[in-house]
């Protein structure tokens, strides 16, 4: 397994996130350096222009730096968004889906963060230290989101009790080390279900 799989599985056990309030326009602003962002990683790897980035989103370089001082920090914060999101999707399909519907769903949603994180964790290790404590720091909603969902199926009686909800996760981090083709995401997808079979109950 990398070493970046093994920071993933070790950060599950670990740490809150830190959320602080912004106003409204620049919460948009924020939001749309993200998502720039992300697609400049994705391309160009660590070595993104920042000044790029600002004017692909419209708006000044000064307005950027308030937000994000650094490339490292502007990284970090789309790692982090990357698990806001899924920690979000786990309040929205519980309360959309059934609890059998929702897990899969969330799971399938997980194989396209790892492919997310699997294209940014690259650059992730340019900051000093590495990715470890980052890792760690946004572990907590993650796990916090699985257990909330196998915790739901289980009481709808489409789970077994016994299941560990982390395996789940370690199947599908497992798939995407040892596949290494491009279709790997296919076969993680493909594993969901097979996952989602194999903790039926017993009968």
């Amino acid at each position: 397994m990398s070493p970046v799989a093994k920071s993933f599985l070790m950060s599950i056990k670990h740490s809150k996130p830190v959320v602080r309030k912004l106003r409204a326009d620049a919460l948009r602003n924020r939001e749309r350096i993200l998502e720039i962002a992300k697609d400049a990683f994705t391309r160009s790897g660590a070595n993104i222009s920042l000044d790029d980035v600002a004017k692909q989103a419209g708006i000044g370089a000064g307005t950027l730096y308030r937000h994000f001082p650094t490339r490292d920090a502007l990284l970090e914060a789309v790692y982090r968004t990357e698990v806001e999101k899924l920690a979000a999707a786990e309040r929205r399909f519980a309360e959309a889906m059934p609890p059998i519907e929702a897990l899969r769903a969330w799971m399938l949603l997980f194989v396209d963060y790892i492919a997310a994180k699997q294209i940014i964790a690259p650059a992730l290790n340019t900051i000093v230290g590495g990715p470890s404590k980052l890792f760690e720091a946004t572990g907590a909603q993650i796990k916090g989101a699985i257990h909330a969902l196998v915790g739901r199926a289980i009481e709808s009686g489409d789970i077994r009790p016994d299941l560990d909800p982390l395996d789940l996760l370690r199947a599908l981090v497992g798939v995407s080390n040892v596949a290494s083709g491009p279709d790997w995401a296919q076969s993680a997808r493909r594993l969901v279900e097979i996952l989602i079979l194999g903790s039926r109950p017993i009968t």
